[in-house]
């Protein structure tokens, strides 16, 4: 019986050792299996220090500009993060009074559901004919009471201590960034090492900045066409919900879809009848519908060359990974990493 060979041979008549292969694949299996991990558990920490990277890496050439009129770095830094830190407050009051207005609003909506009493009807029947009484399974509404105070100050403060690691590293990293920069690039010992960590981090911060100018143009669009919308529907607070649309619409795709949801909510909670309710949800999806199949990928696709499959790619994975600031970080973290492949994938011969 003649043995089974363990080496094959390619077009290049070089032979493959299987063995190695396997655990060179094994070994990479288990690393990013590891690194996933380590991504999943440490959220809470790297959260806030990935974002201050990102948005200090935009905010450069800001910082940049204000070196080149006599602003010492640590002052820029400093005004840097507070018009952060206001224009974060600005954005959480300015979308508080229609959250406000909604929760005094919400047990009105039961009166606007009415509409749907002959489809709840045809489906308790169905119910019926399998065995289910509908009746019995109706939940008894809590009586109203303080009990959820502890809860919801456990929840609000969660965000609150991010909010403020966030601005603390923002700050620091702002301050030190041409330290860091210097210090990374002078790392490597060969000339031709450095250059290429140079450019790394030049089109780093080149992509970033054109990033942010980009998509925060076009939020701001979004947001003014959202307030247009509250305005002609007779939709009370236009600006704070163009605010919140603006600010949603930095999620790709589950911050628009959100913005739909709170617009039919509370356009049913506030309009006489149900279909004048959902007349600003239906214009504000037919808006972000042409923002986003055409405006965005359009301009986007044209200056930063993203791919629209990477781009819903790296959503699902960090939105599952890390959340809303998962799918905040997705378009940037892929942007880093598209030009860290550029330059550092081995050359073909």
């Amino acid at each position: 019986m003649r043995p089974i060979p363990t080496v094959v041979v390619d077009e290049d008549s070089r032979p493959i050792d299987w063995q190695r292969l396997i655990t060179t694949y094994s070994q990479l299996t288990v690393a990013l299996i590891a690194a996933g991990a380590f991504l999943y558990f440490a959220r809470e920490l790297l959260i806030p220090i990935v974002t201050a990277f990102v948005v200090g890496v935009m905010v450069t050439p800001i910082a940049k500009r204000l070196q080149e009129y006599k602003v010492p770095r640590v002052a820029s830094a400093a005004l840097i993060v507070l018009c952060t830190a206001l224009l974060i407050g600005l954005v959480v009051a300015l979308i508080a009074s229609p959250v406000t207005e909604l929760g005094g609003k919400l047990p009105q909506i039961g009166e606007k559901l009415h509409a749907f009493d002959g489809v709840m009807d045809f489906i308790h029947r169905i119910e019926r004919s399998l065995g289910v009484n509908p009746d019995e399974a109706k939940p008894t509404l809590p009586m109203p009471g303080i009990d959820w105070a502890p809860t919801a100050i456990g929840y609000v403060s969660v965000p609150l201590t991010g909010v403020l690691y966030f601005l603390v590293v923002l700050l620091l990293f702002i301050s030190w960034w041409p330290d860091l920069r210097r210090g990374l690039v002078m790392f490597f010992a060969s000339r031709d090492s450095r250059l290429t960590a140079l450019r790394i981090l030049n089109e780093m911060e080149q992509g970033l900045a054109a990033y942010l100018l980009t998509v925060t143009c076009i939020n701001l669009c979004v947001g003014v066409a959202a307030a247009v919308i509250c305005w002609g529907t007779g939709l009370p607070f236009p600006i704070g919900f163009g605010v919140l649309a603006a600010t949603l619409n930095f999620i790709p795709i589950l911050g628009p879809m959100l913005m739909v949801v709170v617009f039919a909510v509370f356009g049913a909670v506030t309009m006489p009848t149900l279909g004048l309710g959902l007349l600003p949800a239906a214009l504000f999806l037919l808006t972000v519908f042409v923002e986003g199949q055409f405006i965005t990928p359009a301009i986007i696709g044209r200056r930063l060359e993203i791919n629209s499959l990477a781009v819903l790619l790296s959503l699902l994975f960090w939105g599952w990974l890390w959340g809303p600031m998962g799918a905040f970080l997705s378009s940037p973290l892929l942007i880093v990493g598209l030009i860290l492949v550029e330059h550092l994938k081995p050359e073909s011969e």
